[in-house]
C-alpha cells in the first residue's frame, strides 16, 4: 500500500532528495520539503510534491503542519528527518556559535519537528515510521569532524529514546546510520566558504593535510547517492523495519566496531584524519627544537 512520505532537508543533490526520488519510484506519495523551495526544482520536474519547510522556524513548522493535514486529512505514514549540516573543525579550534548552530540544526530541530508531526504519525493507518538520518559518525570519532559527530551522536540517543516512548502509539523509530555518500555534505560546510584552520591553531605544522581533509579529501570512496537511497527505502519498505539501517561506505566497518574492543580502527581513522601526518611533523619538530638546547 502507497505511504505518505514526508521527507525534510530535500535540496537538489543531497541525501534527501535522493531518498524522495526512491520513495517516488518505489510508489509512495513522497511530501519533499526544504527551506528554499527553488532547490528542489529537479525533484518537482519528477513529479515529487514539494513543500518550504524551515525546520529551525517555529513559524514554518506550524505553516507546513497546517499544509500537510490539509493534503493527507491529518495523517502522516513515515517522518524522515533528514536535515542537517557538517562542520569540519579540530575540536580545540571549534567556535562556539557554529557548534551551536549545527547542534541547533542536527538535533534539536530532529526532535522539535518529530513532536510538530507526531500528532499525524499518530494517525496513520497503516502503522508509522519514524526515521532519523544520523550518521555512522555518531559511533566513531572521526577526526575534524567532533562536532557533526556529537550532535549525530546525540540524535542517536534522542532515537533511541524516542523508539521506546512512541512505541505504544504505534508508530516505529529507525536510526538511519549513514556512511560515506556522494553528496554536496563538504560543499555546504559553512555556507560553502569551505573549512579553513584559524591562524592560532595547533595543527599549523600540517595545515595543508589537514585543511584537505577538513574540504572532504579523504580516502574513502564514497557510494552513488542514488544506491543508497534505493537499499535504504528497501530497507524501510521491510515489514518490520530494523531498528538501525547501516548503509553507504565505511557503514559496515563502524557497525563491527561496535562489536570489537575499543580503539581497533584507531589507526584507519588518524589516516582518515590527517593526524598520522601531523603526527609525524610534531615529533621532527620536537626533534629538532630538543637538539637546539
Amino acid at each position: 500500500m502507497p505511504r505518505t512520505v514526508l521527507i525534510t532537508g530535500c535540496s537538489d543533490g543531497g541525501l534527501g532528495a535522493a531518498l524522495a526520488l526512491a520513495f517516488h519510484h518505489h510508489g509512495d506519495r513522497v511530501l519533499a520539503t526544504a527551506r528554499n523551495p527553488s532547490k528542489m526544482a529537479h525533484l518537482k520536474s519528477q513529479g515529487i510534491e514539494t513543500l518550504t519547510l524551515d525546520v529551525l522556524s517555529e513559524d514554518s513548522l506550524q505553516a507546513s503542519l497546517k499544509e500537510v493535514s490539509t493534503l493527507t486529512n491529518g495523517s502522516l505514514d513515515v517522518l524522515v528527518n533528514n536535515a542537517g549540516a557538517g562542520y569540519s573543525m579540530p575540536m580545540t579550534d571549534a567556535d562556539m556559535a557554529e557548534a551551536q548552530k549545527v547542534f541547533n540544526l542536527n538535533v534539536f530541530s530532529v526532535l522539535r519537528t518529530t513532536q510538530v508531526f507526531f500528532p499525524l504519525l499518530r494517525n496513520s493507518r497503516n502503522g508509522a515510521l519514524l526515521v532519523n538520518n544520523t550518521s555512522a559518525a555518531s559511533v566513531v570519532g572521526v577526526p575534524m569532524q567532533g562536532i557533526y559527530n556529537a550532535s549525530k551522536a546525540a540524535a542517536a540517543m534522542i532515537s533511541e529514546n524516542l523508539r521506546l516512548e512512541i512505541e505504544p502509539f504505534g508508530i516505529k523509530v529507525v536510526d538511519l546510520k549513514t556512511g560515506g555518500v556522494q553528496s554536496k555534505f563538504f560543499q555546504n560546510v559553512l555556507g560553502g566558504s569551505g573549512a579553513k584552520l584559524p591562524e592560532n591553531t595547533a595543527y599549523e605544522l600540517a595545515r595543508e593535510k589537514i585543511e584537505k581533509v577538513m574540504g572532504g579529501d579523504v580516502s574513502l570512496s564514497m557510494l552513488d547517492a542514488d544506491i543508497w537511497a534505493r537499499d535504504v527505502v528497501k530497507d524501510l519498505s521491510q515489514k518490520n523495519p530494523p531498528p538501525h539501517i547501516w548503509r553507504g561506505t565505511g557503514a559496515f566497518k563502524v557497525w563491527l566496531s561496535t562489536l570489537l574492543p575499543s580503539g581497533t580502527f584507531n589507526g584507519t581513522l588518524r589516516q582518515i584524519g590527517g593526524l598520522d601526518v601531523f603526527a609525524k611533523k610534531l615529533k621532527e619538530a620536537e626533534a629538532a627544537h630538543a637538539k637546539q638546547r
